[in-house]
């Protein structure tokens, strides 16, 4: 496969980092370094096999996250612990620095969307209430997409023959082979979009095709909660039309 997705989604190892930290619920100020660690190496390994060329800078702060955690468990003496220097200081200013800007991009986004709401509308009915069954939906993070990705590529690959096969097929053929699929059906789950043949490059095609559809706001992935099944379908006109105004990326 000789096609090279411009992404600007991988929004770097920080981003990467302060994902991590917020799902486990934990304080900016103290990470568990082993844990996130471990969970950065996984995310690492799966990025990798996307697109070997983007993931120097995560093997960096990989790295960092490594000699932190063996700084950590080294055994001191009582003397010294009390004059070091928490090891993890400089990662957790680089956090809080990039929470910050992100915060605030975040809110120039929200100000930009209501900067549009203030048009003329017509009115409209008042909405029937709301079928239990069908529960609100939250926006996919693209950690989301690369854990949920990486967890298909586990399962799926395992009952595989272990052989090195070639997929030629562009990936702009997968974006319209998801487009249709999801004008038939409507709405679908994430892992239905991968059906056999299980080959890795016909699987990173189609997560590509995948990136690439949300990046241009065709298609929109949700999920009810942390961990539970991702959904996608095609983006309405109305959040089209919002997400060219904003220029932002989901």
């Amino acid at each position: 496969m000789d096609y090279q997705v411009d992404l600007d989604v991988f929004r770097g190892p920080v981003d990467l980092l302060l994902y991590l930290v917020k799902r486990e619920e934990v304080d900016i100020r103290d990470i568990p370094i082993a844990r996130v660690a471990s969970q950065f190496l996984d995310y690492l390994h799966v990025l990798a096999q996307i697109d070997v060329e983007s993931v120097g800078d995560f093997l960096v702060l990989a790295a960092t996250l490594l000699e932190i955690k063996s700084q950590i468990l080294l055994p001191r003496a009582e003397e010294v612990l009390e004059e070091e220097i928490d090891p993890r200081q400089e990662l957790v200013r680089q956090l809080i620095e990039y929470k910050k800007f992100k915060d605030a991009a975040l809110l120039l986004e929200e100000q930009a969307e209501l900067r549009l709401s203030r048009l003329p509308r017509l009115s409209v009915e008042t909405p029937a209430a709301v079928d239990p069954a069908n529960q609100p939906l939250r926006q996919v993070e693209l950690w989301d997409l690369v854990s949920a990705f990486g967890r298909l590529m586990r399962e799926t690959l395992a009952l595989e023959p272990q052989q090195i096969l070639v997929d030629p097929t562009p990936v702009h053929v997968y974006m319209e082979e998801i487009v249709d699929k999801l004008r038939v059906q409507g709405r679908v789950a994430f892992t239905t979009l991968f059906t056999p043949p299980y080959i890795r490059a016909r699987l990173v095609g189609l997560f590509l095709a995948l990136l690439e559809l949300i990046k241009a706001k065709t298609i929109v992935a949700e999920q009810v909660q942390a961990f539970s099944d991702i959904w996608l379908a095609l983006a309405t006109p109305e959040q089209t039309e919002s997400s060219n105004s904003n220029g932002a990326y989901a």
